[in-house]
């Protein structure tokens, strides 16, 4: 599926950090989403975050939709919060 490339906002969540993703996974690669953990649904991905790969997932949330950006990631793509980040995503 086709690769998806843009930039975000490092934003502070309450438990881990993420950026808006500015499209819907399901309509842009015609993808259900799926259980990630308990009580949570969204869209497993492969990404890359200012260079750095990673796996992670792509959750909804108040009608919008985050890349979650764990901290060993934040810290090897040397990014804080308020950083504009250059986010590359694919469907895992």
């Amino acid at each position: 599926m086709k690769r998806k490339r843009f930039k975000a906002e490092l934003l502070s969540g309450h438990k881990d950090h993420a950026v808006e993703v500015p499209f819907d996974p399901s309509r842009e690669w015609n993808i259900q989403p799926q259980p990630l953990w308990r009580g949570r649904r969204g869209y497993k991905v492969s990404a890359r975050a200012n260079g750095i790969s990673f796996e992670s997932a792509v959750v909804p949330r108040q009608k919008k939709f985050y890349l979650l950006i764990d901290a060993d990631t934040k810290r090897a793509a040397n990014i804080a919060e308020s950083d504009v980040v250059n986010v590359e995503l694919r469907p895992s």
